[in-house]
């Protein structure tokens, strides 16, 4: 993947940041978004960076390559993360939201555009933004933040297995897989579990 869609863009613009989350769909766990900007026409030439691409295309152990390469060669990045009560507390879109704004704050330079992953964004900060549908696979920024993302939040994820291993979080990130739904029929749900997300296998409504 290259820098097109920046190359455009830094035209005009000289931060421009990329932003994407992950742990939408979750049934336990925060959901986590990243912000990254990229030097102005920089350029992945050579390196493992001229492997990235969408998170969900990769596989774990590319992730994890990826990331430093990507704090790196960043102008900055920064990556924050929205609890599991508060996802249940104000749902899991606005808590989508409020992770990518706080990423996008947290930088320690303001962005003069940010490019988010998706089809809607509700700023909190005055900054110019365009929502990019399918954008982790299509603009160099946004990929590398949904590694970000992605790669902290399964961090988070392998950590939580140890408190609560029968659940099996170290291998479905807190996804709805077999595995897992058979776990909280078993054992309930755990502390970290998401209550507002109802499990029709389990009669839930």
């Amino acid at each position: 993947m290259d820098t097109v869609r920046e190359y455009l863009l830094w035209n005009d613009f000289l931060r421009v940041c990329g932003i994407d989350e992950a742990g939408r769909g979750p049934l336990a766990g925060p959901v986590v978004a990243a912000a990254v900007v990229f030097p102005r026409w920089f350029s992945p030439d050579e390196g493992i960076l001229r492997r990235l691409n969408d998170s969900k295309k990769l596989t774990p152990s590319l992730r994890r390559e990826l990331a430093p390469a990507i704090r790196e060669e960043a102008e900055c990045w920064a990556v924050e993360a929205v609890d599991h009560e508060t996802i249940d507390r104000i749902n899991i879109l606005r808590a989508t939201m409020l992770a990518m704004n706080r990423a996008a704050e947290s930088l320690p330079r303001q962005p003069d555009l940010l490019l988010i992953d998706g089809n809607r964004f509700t700023p909190n900060i005055p900054v110019p933004y365009q929502t990019i549908v399918g954008g982790d696979a299509l603009v160099f920024s946004i990929a590398a933040a949904s590694v970000l993302a992605k790669t902290e939040r399964d961090r988070m994820m392998e950590e939580y297995a140890e408190r609560y291993p029968e659940y099996g979080f170290e291998r479905n990130a807190g996804y709805g897989t077999r595995e897992h739904v058979e776990a909280i029929r078993r054992h309930g749900r755990s502390p970290i579990h998401r209550t507002s997300f109802r499990l029709r296998q389990l009669g839930e409504k």
